[in-house]
């Protein structure tokens, strides 16, 4: 007997799902329609590289989409483009949708649904509304900001310091604009780096032309006749920016699940099992969900699209009859800032210990390269360990060229829960174009090693 799975939103989890769920059901046999509802005109695309593209690195937006539409259709999935879900009915297995074309609503049955809703950009009061200020969230969104900046502002306001703050505050000085950055952490990328670290993300930027300001927040913005912004009220004070770029963080879109009597967890998204199972017949994977840390034991809100398309092929193997589970995260990232590579894995300082770990940590320079190479780049490398066990909790790389990837040694450590010793001893690459003969994070290790 034929059964139908409802994909809500056809993205990196969404779509991730579909065509594992379709795969899965082809080797086990399993008689399988899939129909995924998407409520823009676009699926599969890559949101990270939204900044990269403002900047001109890529040429068109669709060297960020990965596979179309069409391909999906093409692959089996009945995939249908500004249909947008508007309830879930759970009782009667019925999701209802809106035709945004023709403006009708209609009900799709199914025997199990996936929400792969994805989250929504944090938009402030004094933001919404306001031409010349946008997000950097969608296609769309990178369309309209290619569309402002060829009106040759020549100021511009960046606000948050985190990823997509310090990618923006990046891409809009390299279009040469007056970039100014305002965070409310002590540095950038405070929530997630050390204080230390993040001051040498500062120096990066300000290297790169920007101007940051930390320990404040944007609270008002000041428009001219023709409604455009101008300038932000930062301190009491105008910081001028004719163009200003949100980079406040994202929230889970729940409001389907919720509306449907489904719980969310304490960091606002949804929770599901390590199967990717809400309850029977739900499914969900994605920015709209938490994922278990597995260094601390906790679900955390950590919306990324390499946990997305897992989630999503986990999810897709279990719906198609297979069985599979997802496994975690350790907290992992990584980007760019002006010249510097900036990665972190695991826990701050500060969140081992409120959570009870007995830590201690170092940090040391070295350089990406032997020092006697023209490769070699400075780089700093900062790490965490817990007495007793000698286990390492956390990493965190700043450094030029070479340095940023250094960050999945230490993130395969912690995931297989080597020491700090370990580390230091493994047998690693070695030659003076790449490393010093012991490379930067081996050093960080040892150092570790000795204090733990």
């Amino acid at each position: 007997m034929s059964r139908r799975l409802v994909v809500i939103g056809a993205d990196a989890a969404g779509m991730s799902a579909a065509n594992q769920a379709l795969r899965t059901a082809r080797r086990t046999g399993a008689d399988l329609e899939v129909v995924a509802v998407e409520s823009s005109d676009v699926v599969s695309y890559s949101a990270c590289g939204i900044p990269y593209w403002v900047a001109g690195d890529v040429d068109d937006a669709d060297d960020l989409v990965a596979r179309t539409a069409a391909e999906h259709r093409d692959a089996g999935i009945d995939v249908r483009l500004h249909t947008e879900a508007t309830a879930l009915d759970l009782d009667a297995g019925q999701v209802e949708v809106r035709d945004h074309a023709t403006g009708t609503t209609s009900r799709l049955g199914f025997d199990d649904v996936l929400l792969a809703t994805g989250a929504a950009p944090i938009l402030p009061d004094w933001a919404r509304d306001v031409p010349g200020v946008l997000a950097v969230k969608t296609l769309a969104d990178g369309a309209a900001w290619r569309e402002l900046l060829a009106s040759d502002p020549r100021d511009a306001l960046v606000v948050g310091g985190g990823y997509i703050g310090v990618e923006m505050a990046e891409t809009l000085a390299r279009r040469g604009l007056r970039t100014t950055l305002v965070t409310r952490g002590e540095e950038p990328m405070s929530g997630s780096f050390e204080p230390a670290m993040g001051a040498l993300v500062r120096a990066a930027l300000e290297r790169a032309g920007v101007e940051v300001v930390t320990g404040t927040e944007v609270t008002d913005l000041e428009t001219g006749p023709d409604g455009r912004v101008r300038a932000a009220c930062v301190n009491g004070d105008p910081v001028r920016g004719d163009v200003v770029a949100l980079g406040l963080g994202v929230r889970a879109r729940t409001d389907l699940a919720t509306g449907a009597g489904l719980p969310v967890g304490e960091r606002g998204g949804l929770v599901p099992d390590d199967r990717q199972r809400l309850t029977d017949g739900v499914w969900a994977a994605g920015d709209c969900c938490e994922v278990l840390d597995r260094t601390l034991g906790q679900h955390l809100y950590v919306p990324l699209g390499t946990h997305a398309n897992k989630a999503g092929r986990v999810a897709g193997t279990n719906l198609g009859g297979g069985d599979d589970r997802f496994p975690g995260i350790v907290g992992t990232a990584i980007t760019r800032a002006g010249d510097a590579e900036v990665a972190r894995t695991g826990l701050t300082s500060r969140w081992a210990r409120e959570a009870g770990f007995d830590v201690e940590e170092v940090r040391m320079d070295s350089t990406t390269a032997s020092g006697y190479m023209p490769e070699s780049d400075p780089v700093t490398v900062w790490a965490l360990g817990e007495r007793g066990t000698g286990r390492l909790l956390g990493c965190q790389i700043v450094g030029g060229r070479g340095a940023g990837k250094r960050i999945d040694t230490a993130a395969t450590a912690m995931w297989a829960g080597l020491t700090a010793e370990d580390v230091a001893m493994a047998d690693l690459a070695y030659a003076p174009p790449f490393s010093p003969v012991w490379d930067p994070v081996q050093i960080a290790c040892r150092r570790l090693a000795e204090r733990l």
